[in-house]
């Protein structure tokens, strides 16, 4: 299968993504919350480190269920645009119309 290379937009996703679960994690070791969520420690760490952009669903939410993070609240993170993102398409959104 060929996978298409990642947006800036994907990559930027990745990061807050994995900022998120590091936030929530909070003192926890990475190795208890990883094998709590059944996926292994580099698993996560890649995902947190923003190296894994788009993990597999049903690997979010193993990991999030541990962290006791609703889906709703790691989409609402993740799929909020930045300042500079939102900036962007309203300068463009301006220039089209």
């Amino acid at each position: 299968m060929v996978r298409l290379p990642l947006t800036p937009a994907d990559v930027e996703r990745g990061q807050r993504l994995g900022a998120l679960l590091r936030r929530a994690r909070g003192d926890r070791s990475m190795l208890e919350t990883a094998l709590d969520a059944r996926v292994s420690p580099e698993t996560l760490r890649k995902i947190e480190s923003g190296r894994v952009a788009t993990p597999a669903f049903s690997t979010i939410a193993a990991i999030a269920g541990v962290l006791g993070l609703s889906l709703d609240e790691v989409w609402a993170e993740i799929s909020r645009p930045d300042d500079a993102t939102q900036a962007g398409r309203d300068a463009r959104d301006r220039l089209v119309s």
